[in-house]
């Protein structure tokens, strides 16, 4: 009877070749996989170098140093200094310039709406895109760049807007507050209502300017004027606090010392939260970048390890795609380790 279960294998050659081939075979298997993994990491990592290096040069070049006349400085030089971070990319929902489908909402909203939002922060983005250093005539051109790339037709305010002479504090108070203030509508403490007034005068200026600027409960930012300056509100609020503290007429109020009315501590400490929201909250609040989400226990956790001197040390000197105190150079140390403290307070 014959063997039906005769071997394959009938020479020594045969024997050899299968043994090399069990050997060669897996072996460049193995190595095409390797080389298929390691091609698509570095495309990967070459990708995200690219974007961090377009988000550091931008933040490192444009956003801290500050060029021509005060009020001066076009949409386009604003946009470039402070916008393009992230509505170049689209970064942390920023509708991208030139994409008409994302800025029809915000185009539809109209002009002045847009530019409240831009001097006065909504969602991600902070207020003046960051730099509170920027005139809001400026933030107004970027706006309208930014919006007549997506088919707007929107007028830019002329150089002269920024030059012209800026109102007292009681014709701000008749243009903007008084609608509210002069009735108490919605709860405004009404002009010359000393027991209304008492607790704000309480707060500080500072405190309560700051309130009137971003705009608190049924009260919109600027009084609802996005084209008053910083200056012009502290000076309507100055004048309706003097009004609460007892002076014979509002006029003669307006005309005292600010200090006697509201005085603010001469040496107060930096509002962390106050400088998160203008400066870090673009990259921290939605991690953009790599950056540690805010109040992210487990980002921020191996941060906390290396110690706060280093933290601070970080943020100061710029590190990875975040540059030097975040953007803006005009930011003191202090203001800088105040943010830091408040965004570790967080994660603890």
């Amino acid at each position: 009877m014959s063997d039906q279960h005769e071997s394959p294998i009938k020479t020594p050659r045969q024997l050899i070749t299968i043994v090399v081939l069990a050997f060669v075979v897996p072996i460049t298997l193995i190595a095409l996989l390797s080389q298929l993994v390691t091609s698509r990491v570095e495309g990967l990592k070459e990708n995200q170098n690219a974007v961090l290096a377009r988000i550091k040069a931008v933040g490192e070049v444009t956003v801290a140093a500050p060029s021509g006349p005060k009020g001066q400085a076009t949409g386009e030089e604003v946009y470039n200094q402070v916008c393009k971070t992230c509505h170049e990319g689209g970064l942390a929902g920023a509708p991208k310039v030139g994409d008409k489908a994302a800025w029809g909402k915000v185009i539809a909203q109209g002009q002045a709406t847009a530019v409240s939002h831009a001097v006065s922060g909504i969602r991600a983005m902070p207020a003046k895109g960051g730099n509170p250093d920027l005139e809001n005539v400026e933030v107004e051109r970027a706006v309208v760049f930014m919006a007549n790339k997506a088919g707007a037709n929107w007028k830019e305010p002329p150089a002269a807007a920024a030059a012209a002479a800026e109102r007292t504090g009681e014709q701000v108070v008749a243009a903007a507050c008084g609608k509210c203030h002069q009735t108490g509508i919605g709860g405004a403490p009404k002009i010359g209502d000393r027991a209304a007034w008492t607790p704000r005068v309480a707060k500080g200026l500072a405190v309560v300017t700051e309130s009137a600027l971003k705009g608190h409960g049924g009260m919109p930012a600027r009084g609802g004027m996005a084209e008053l300056s910083d200056a012009e509100i502290k000076r309507a609020i100055e004048y309706m606090l003097n009004s609460g503290t007892g002076a014979a007429t509002p006029g003669a109020a307006s005309a005292a010392a600010p200090a006697a009315a509201a005085p603010a501590p001469a040496a107060a400490a930096p509002d962390g939260k106050k400088i998160y929201d203008a400066t870090c909250t673009v990259c921290h609040g939605a991690g953009i970048a790599g950056a540690p989400k805010f109040g992210d226990k487990a980002a921020w956790a191996p941060r906390l390890k290396t110690g706060m001197p280093a933290l601070y040390a970080s943020a100061i000197n710029g590190k990875a795609a975040m540059p030097p105190k975040g953007g803006n150079a005009a930011r003191s140390d202090a203001d800088v380790k105040a943010a830091v403290d408040y965004m570790t307070a967080a994660a603890k």
